[in-house]
């Protein structure tokens, strides 16, 4: 066990959420334990129970921790094809292991813990955050003038994203390059043309 620090707020919070992912990633969800935790994070286990009332919520906290402190950078290429290459490619590359661990816990019991959908076991985890960042990408291709934002659907703007997320949960590994490719090139660019911003 790691000799005890004396840490306090946001410093102490960061330290318990990245030794509940390590424990998480080791020893799996079903063995996990608020002991094990406060073990691997060198403090009592009064301190975990003062900020999560269980493991389950524990757990939560820590895949979303992980997540924004580990955050997939925005792409600027130049083109929305490229940043979309760009982006989705970072994204199963640095996604791969999260979804493979957070796949591992949901299906271990984590879903039935909290009595969360998955679809909402998702929006907990990934929060707005990727939202946003996906915003970006589209937002300087409609003031490049290649796609007009009004015209296109929110359903189509997510669409190369969610395809990525349901290739790692299936897949738990990266995207082949060409089926990156695929989604752009042969889903997402078609139903976009057409839209390009008037002025541009």
């Amino acid at each position: 066990m790691p000799p005890r620090q004396r840490r306090r707020g946001p410093e102490l919070e960061a330290a318990l959420l990245d030794a509940a992912w390590d424990e998480l990633v080791e020893a799996g969800f079903a063995k996990l334990t608020m002991e094990s935790v406060a073990s691997r994070a060198g403090t009592g286990i009064a301190v975990l129970y003062r900020r999560w009332a269980n493991k389950d919520q524990l757990v939560l906290a820590a895949l979303e921790h992980y997540r924004s402190s580990h955050p997939v950078d925005v792409p600027d290429t130049g083109t929305l094809r490229g940043d979309l290459l760009a982006a989705l490619t970072g994204m199963g590359e640095a996604r791969a292991a999260f979804f493979a661990v957070a796949a591992a816990a949901a299906f271990s019991g984590l879903l039935a813990g909290t009595g969360l959908t998955p679809a909402q076991a998702r929006d907990r985890i990934l929060g707005d955050q990727a939202l946003s960042r996906v915003r970006t990408i589209y937002q300087r291709a409609h003031d490049r003038g290649e796609i007009d934002l009004g015209r296109i659907p929110p359903a189509v703007l997510a669409m190369p994203f969610d395809l990525v997320r349901h290739d790692l949960l299936m897949d738990l590994e990266p995207l082949k390059p060409a089926r990156i490719r695929s989604i752009i090139d042969e889903l997402f660019l078609p139903l976009t043309q057409g839209t390009r911003r008037r002025g541009a």
